[in-house]
């Protein structure tokens, strides 16, 4: 939206900024910002205004007890709170989904994740509070739009008063939010408790979790549950990658039963040992979205496996479909498994062995064994062509005919082998992989921010009284010919083809989910700094060279830019919008009454 006025645009520059003598990681968002703590159970002044059952929304959907009939198979036969809606068709998928295949045979407790499309639009009364998460939120922790994740207790034992001799229930959280551990550690509280108290208990754990505050980013929670507290913090998109900012105080944690160090990762090292040999050639198909299916003995290991997976490439996030979790009664089977089409970008966990035969066609299929064996070294499997898999009985190993951009890392390989010889503990083991991964994109992404913050106009060139200028086309051949001097060579020691791989990545849905966030935000950036230049000027002097009807217009305009900042919370320097909005309030009092009244009158929704 244009501010007209007699001035001119400046003079567009061209050249951007140079960037070559600034330290790589700054590139990227990895700078410590301390936000406001927030004190645990108190209430922010925005929370007030929140009503019943909000702050529970703002974790969960709901809470379903998912059972078993002989008449009817499963059957959703509980929803907590009551209130909650769920189609039909979402309900259908939550039966299927949250019981092990029948193959599976999960004797005792069992929990698993899945993931599925959300059946309607249904709008939440919580926006802005939700527009804080996701704002603050790194882009792998940001709220889904279209799916529901299902958090899944199953426990399956023997009880011969019932008819099938057994007695087979899950309870299972539904949420936007893809907060992995956290959900599992808060069912392995809820789910006992559930199963030999019943509904009476549920009903005060949704009443508990009614009273937690919202899950802010940066702040440290203290979240009772059922007599127990659990403390966690919820990453920023601020935080420095690869670091935990949750530490442990003797004074305030006396009451504090359980302190989660992340609230969403899994561990690598366990879902991927028995391939790890091939997990840089994992991170590339990752990276280039390619159509995957894990193939696993049971719906836990299934869905750790593709978590660990999406979750290789972070901080980037992935931008096509998974499924932790997949049946033969999913709505998208026939989608996912017709052979009239290449497969869809989507990675696949599954458990029925039906499924080696329906998606022998796949271009890349991961077959894990037990992952419980990861005390010793599993044998490694060659790769593997996709004409040796049987339709059953098929070995652990990765099946594809991919090769690789780039050469193989074996100081990672040789690191992970010592460790297991050396018993090194799992949790040292994944941050040894973590690391390797972080650092492994960030190599990779550098480049690419690198070159898409020189499309952005120089600060010089923003007029208040102008639109703000446009972000400059990302063209490839350009952001090829900066690889040559500024590529991963600068921080990573992998040699290979990374200019194919960037090729290949640029036609990704990961590169557009990316870039599509990116130019948003610097669009926003864009915005607001138009918005500052606005506040340095003198309204009240620029006012008395316009008529009354070139005054008006240029009020409204403001406000509108003013509703929009609010309402998209740009990224504007402290006090601003208050400022402006002490600029336009001067304005308004300069023009007659009568105008002023119009001025005044709030704006038709």
């Amino acid at each position: 939206m244009a501010l007209q006025g007699p001035e001119e645009l400046g003079e567009q520059v061209e050249e951007p900024e140079d960037l070559d003598d600034q330290d790589a990681s700054s590139i990227s968002p990895a700078e410590e910002i301390t936000l406001p703590p927030g004190p645990g159970g108190d209430d922010e002044p925005e929370e007030a205004l929140l009503l019943p059952w909000d702050r529970f929304s703002a974790w969960l959907h709901c809470i379903c007890v998912v059972g078993f009939d002989l008449e009817l198979g499963q059957a959703v036969e509980v929803i907590y709170p009551h209130h909650s809606k769920l189609s039909e068709k979402e309900k259908t998928s939550i039966c299927y989904l949250s019981f092990p295949d029948s193959n599976s045979g999960c004797l005792g407790d069992t929990q698993f994740c899945f993931r599925f499309r959300q059946g309607s639009n249904r709008k939440s009364s919580l926006g802005c509070f939700l527009e804080t998460t996701d704002r603050d939120a790194p882009p792998c922790l940001k709220r889904e739009q279209g799916h529901y994740y299902g958090y899944v207790y199953f426990r399956q034992v023997r009880d011969k008063s019932l008819k099938r001799g057994y007695f087979q229930k899950s309870l299972v959280l539904i949420s936007k939010l893809p907060y992995v551990t956290f959900f599992h550690s808060l069912l392995k509280i809820m789910a006992p408790e559930y199963f030999e108290k019943q509904e009476p208990c549920l009903e005060a754990a949704c009443n508990d979790i009614d009273r937690w505050p919202t899950p802010h980013p940066g702040r440290i929670l203290t979240l009772p549950i059922m007599g127990v507290v659990i403390k966690v913090r919820i990453p920023t998109s601020y935080d420095k990658p690869g670091t935990s900012q949750l530490v442990q105080s003797a004074q305030t944690d006396s009451l504090v039963s359980i302190v989660l160090p992340t609230i969403h990762e899994v561990d690598l090292f366990r879902c991927f040992h028995p391939v790890f040999f091939h997990i840089q050639m994992l991170w590339e198909l990752v990276l280039l979205g390619e159509a995957l299916v894990v193939m696993a003995p049971s719906p836990a290991e299934s869905s750790d496996t593709v978590l660990a997976l999406v979750s290789c490439i972070a901080p980037l996030r992935y931008c096509s479909d998974f499924r932790p979790y997949f049946t033969i009664h999913d709505s998208e089977f026939k989608e996912y498994t017709t052979r009239t089409q290449a497969p869809p970008s989507v990675i696949l966990g599954v458990t029925n062995p039906f499924f080696a035969k329906t998606l022998q066609h796949w271009p890349h299929i991961i077959r894990i064994g037990d992952m419980k064996q990861a005390g010793e070294m599993a044998k490694q499997m060659k790769v593997k062509k996709l004409k040796n898999l049987k339709t059953l009985d098929s070995k652990p190993g990765v099946y594809t005919a991919y090769k690789p951009y780039l050469n193989k890392d074996e100081e990672i390989i040789k690191q992970l082998q010592k460790g297991v010889q050396q018993k090194r503990p799992s949790a040292a083991q994944n941050a040894i992989l973590r690391r390797y991964f972080l650092e492994l994109t960030q190599s990779f992404i550098i480049p690419l921010e690198r070159y898409v913050a020189s499309l952005m106009p120089l600060q010089k060139s923003i007029s208040p009284w102008k639109s703000p200028p446009q972000l400059r086309a990302f063209v490839q051949q350009d952001f090829m010919k900066t690889l040559e001097k500024a590529g991963p060579q600068l921080t990573s020691r992998l040699k290979g083809d990374w200019i194919g791989l960037y090729r290949h990545f640029l036609k990704s849905p990961n590169f557009d989910g990316w870039f599509r966030n990116r130019r948003k935000e610097m669009t926003q950036k864009l915005e607001a700094l138009h918005l500052e230049a606005l506040c340095e000027e003198d309204l009240q002097e620029r006012i008395q060279k316009h008529t009354e009807v070139e005054s008006v217009d240029l009020v409204l305009k403001l406000k509108d830019k003013l509703n929009q900042a609010e309402r998209e919370q740009l990224p504007v320097r402290s006090g601003t919008l208050a400022k402006l909005r002490a600029h336009i309030e001067a304005v308004i009092q300069a023009l007659p009454e009568d105008l002023q009244g119009i001025l005044h009158k709030p704006a038709t929704p």
